[in-house]
């Protein structure tokens, strides 16, 4: 019987006129893809196994190298597309779950990509952000029900309500969750450093605090996950607030795993799990199984840190994420994070990944309008989280409902990623999502900070520029203000789950 032959996915074009023989390409591909044969004295490269991280290309000194999709394509079929074809050849030669990174790639509908956000007219004049000051400070947090006040003498009164905790950023993009070991330190770095800077907040993930991050704990998001990694009282009193992963967008319902070949010295400290041994995190949380469990542990947690931090949860965005989410904040929560079907991740089942949850903006929409209905929408904010791209995505998530934006893939795309979705191999060349110390060395962390400023610092500016038009001059003043947003080749389904008017609707 003939073997079934895996598709190459992409084509490397060696210019021979320009390659000088420097054997750069060889030197750092981590997936072996290039090398040179002394004897003919050629550089030879191999199709199959290149991932399109386009490295090679950009580190070769003469521009020699082009790395192209490879144009042979199986017979035109709409129902049997050439990855299906070669997912079925890969599983009848492994046997084995199909697995990869970054996030959702299948073209389901963008529902940022059809709305449109309102400008300011004769009436409502816009505001210059150049030259009238506009507010994107933003607090996260639980807010009381109403604020009591004692006036003590003429213009003086004293605060009456006790307001808990507040996270407060300067811009309302923060961080996602990425653990160490999922990325690599010099990774973690540049988002800690970055978030220092910026006046914002960096997630740990599941995989605890490296030490080397203590000096950027008082910006950082500390997670407790199924498996517990690294978790413990310092963990806890260093970090800003405590996350409670109970889901991800990218995998709703399915736990994770750090191979055992992946559990370095340095992980197996961080994480407290013996060197080279699988890190595995349960699907569900074996102490939570009801929303009084949930509560126990929140309070556990506040009990711990003296109540002087946030504690959330976060969940993935599915099909009854409404109730859920209002059910975490009775429980306590101070925040929800939602993570959406295009949340990123280092390793997924492509199955799970592509095909499980739903869009954030529908999510997002349907949380504030339930918490709204029930009167708690004070008592929790509201983190959005999977896919966003762009600062106009952030502002109508805003305008949808939320409180703040975790972005994760588009933070990790500024510090070089190609996207080629080839996380889960530890062979990053862009030294990002790997462990090997030849390969993370290629991460400067304060190089990688400072892309990652100048992210934030030029989306801060369109946000500005787009509050500015709308007439507004606080971010706090667009939150759930729906009415800022117009939908385009919607239908009313969709439009009533988001709560729009359809583009030439009057308010």
């Amino acid at each position: 019987m003939a073997k079934a032959k895996n598709i190459t996915e992409f084509i490397i074009e060696r210019d021979e006129r320009r390659c000088i023989k420097c054997q750069a390409c060889v030197r750092v591909c981590a997936s072996d893809v290039h090398s040179y044969d002394d004897e003919s004295q050629e550089l030879l490269s191999d199709n199959s196994r290149c991932v399109g991280c386009h490295f090679c290309e950009d580190i070769c000194p003469t521009g020699a190298l082009t790395i192209k999709r490879n144009p042979s394509a199986t017979k035109d079929n709409a129902h049997w597309t050439r990855d299906y074809i070669y997912r079925i050849v890969k599983q009848s030669t492994t046997g084995g779950i199909l697995l990869t990174g970054m996030g959702n790639d299948k073209q389901y509908k963008n529902y940022f990509e059809h709305m449109v956000l309102n400008a300011a007219q004769v009436t409502n004049p816009s505001i210059d952000p150049l030259r009238e000051p506009m507010e994107l400070r933003t607090f996260i947090g639980r807010r009381p029900d109403r604020i009591r006040y004692e006036k003590i003498k003429e213009n003086k009164y004293i605060l009456k309500e006790s307001i808990s905790n507040l996270l407060h950023l300067e811009i309302p993009v923060m961080f996602s969750a990425m653990s160490f070991g999922s990325i690599s330190l010099n990774a973690c770095k540049s988002l800690a450093k970055a978030a220092f800077l910026s006046g914002t907040y960096w997630n740990t993930g599941e995989g605890g605090m490296h030490r080397n991050l203590y000096p950027y704990a008082e910006r950082a998001i500390v997670q407790i996950a199924s498996g517990r990694f690294g978790v413990n009282t310092e963990y806890l009193e260093r970090a800003a607030a405590v996350e409670i992963k109970i889901g991800q967008g990218a995998k709703p319902g399915i736990g994770g795993h750090l191979p055992g070949e992946k559990v370095s010295e340095e992980i197996s400290l961080t994480r407290m799990i013996p060197e080279g041994t699988d890190a595995i995190s349960p699907a569900p949380h074996h102490d939570i199984y009801s929303i009084e469990d949930l509560r126990q542990l929140i309070f556990a947690i506040k009990e711990v840190t003296s109540y002087k931090k946030p504690v959330g949860v976060k969940i993935a965005a599915v099909h009854n994420v409404a109730p859920i989410a209002s059910g975490i904040v009775r429980a306590g929560a101070d925040f929800v994070t939602i993570d959406g079907i295009r949340g990123g991740t280092g390793a997924a089942p492509l199955v799970i990944r592509d095909n499980v949850g739903i869009p954030i903006e529908l999510a997002v929409a349907v949380v504030d309008q339930r918490l709204r209905d029930e009167g708690i929408r004070n008592q929790a904010s509201i983190i959005a989280a999977g896919g966003f791209k762009t600062s106009a995505d952030i502002v109508k998530a805003i305008a949808l409902g939320a409180d703040v934006v975790y972005i994760g893939s588009a933070a990790l795309i500024a510090l070089g990623c190609h996207l080629c979705q080839k996380c889960y191999t530890g062979k990053c060349n862009w030294g990002i999502a790997t462990q090997d110390s030849y390969l993370t060395k290629r991460l400067n962390p304060d190089i990688g900070a400072e892309r990652l400023c100048n992210l934030l610092k030029a989306w801060a500016l369109e946000i500005k520029e787009m509050l500015g038009g709308m007439g507004i001059n606080a971010i706090e003043s667009l939150r759930g203000n729906r009415e800022q947003l117009r939908g385009i080749d919607l239908t009313e389904t969709e439009l009533k789950l988001l709560g729009i008017k359809y583009a030439g609707e009057a308010w």
